[in-house]
């Protein structure tokens, strides 16, 4: 018997956004010596954290508060809003995946850019929605561009991350403010802040949460370190986030990561420790750029990409050898962004590992 698929499923290709290490680990027969294609912290969570998650795991028996009543609290304190404002999800990926289904019907439109994170776009095919697509501007997703589109097409939603992934780039504060006020009165803009911990001061718009035109994604799994935990959060306003009680998974974070994402919030001293880490990080990865004849893009985020002066072809040869060299790294699916590797801010052992095995790489790329 065959399981009776919605006609959307049906249509829909047997595809993933990522391929995880784990699989490619599993394909090679070997572990990679070097994990920097995730964008993950090396440099873990909190100790308080483990410690938290540690305490929490003799009652992981129960069930977690389905409210998220003080994670919710503490999110909220720490944005200078209300907990009516936050909402609490497996990831950016879950939420993002609940918004859709909340908003997003068979043929309705959305804007997005070129080779932008690609799971949003995964979420909304998997809905029926209809994608429109910009193109990259010097490496940068375009706001402007992004604007005259959504005034084209009239979309639900508009998506931009700032900082971005996969280019590493970010704009300032004023660019994004901007746009929201240029946007048509009918689109929500998405904006996913993943990398907001680590980028420079000026790129988070003061934007209230209470703002309907707008909804805020952030995550623990960058400057946090917690990329295994899958806690995500959203600043919204209160109708918007009680909406997402309608079709959430209200036991899907449970009491470990309850306790380990409040831990982790309470330490910040850990995350400044981090971001001087992760900066030191950049500079020692565009270095290793330099002295291979590459250039790395200006970073606000825990990777660097480095454009390697070539074509989508060469850059995925050189991918192709780096695996072989048990090196995970990745690169941007689309032309021209493919060009580029991005490799995430390792500790001093894995840069050695890249640092090591990159020339090889492109030696053997020709």
């Amino acid at each position: 018997m065959t399981a009776p698929l919605t006609p959307l499923a049906s249509s829909l290709p047997s595809t993933v956004p990522f391929v995880g290490p784990e699989t490619q680990e599993r394909s090679l027969g070997r572990p990679f010596r070097a994990r920097l294609g995730a964008n993950e912290s090396l440099f873990g969570p909190s100790p308080r954290a483990i410690a938290a998650m540690a305490a929490a795991a003799a009652d992981v028996w129960m069930y977690g508060d389905p409210e998220l009543f003080d994670l919710k609290a503490a999110l909220a304190a720490h944005h200078g809003c209300k907990p009516d404002n936050i909402v609490v999800g497996e990831g950016i990926d879950g939420l993002l995946g609940y918004l859709v289904r909340l908003m997003i019907a068979p043929g309705d439109k959305v804007v997005t850019s070129l080779g932008a994170y690609p799971t949003f776009t995964f979420h909304v095919a998997g809905f029926g929605g209809e994608i429109i697509r910009v193109p990259y501007k010097a490496d940068h997703e375009d706001p402007e561009a992004l604007v005259a589109a959504a005034h084209h097409h009239r979309p639900k939603l508009v998506y931009i991350s700032n900082p971005d992934n996969p280019m590493g780039s970010h704009h300032p504060a004023a660019a994004i403010t901007a746009m929201v006020e240029a946007l048509p009165a009918e689109t929500l803009m998405i904006l996913d802040e993943a990398y907001i911990d680590l980028a420079p001061a000026g790129t988070a718009p003061a934007i209230a949460a209470d703002d309907p035109r707008v909804i805020r994604f952030r995550t623990f799994s960058k400057g946090y370190g917690m990329a295994g935990l899958r806690v995500g959060h959203a600043i919204c306003a209160p109708d918007l986030a009680q909406a997402f009680d309608k079709i959430r998974n209200h036991f899907g974070i449970g009491r470990i990561a309850q306790a380990g994402a409040l831990a982790a919030l309470a330490d910040q001293d850990w995350l400044a420790q981090v971001q001087a880490r992760v900066a030191a990080g950049r500079a020692r990865l565009a270095t290793i750029a330099r002295d291979n004849g590459a250039n790395a893009l200006p970073s606000a985020t825990n990777f660097v990409t480095m454009d390697l002066g070539r074509d989508g072809d060469f850059a995925r040869a050189t991918l192709r050898a780096l695996t072989d060299l048990r090196v995970f790294v990745r690169m941007p699916g689309v032309a021209p962004l493919d060009r580029c590797l991005r490799v995430s801010v390792g500790d001093d052992a894995a840069l050695a590992i890249f640092a090591e095995a990159l020339p090889k790489a492109l030696k053997a790329t020709g």
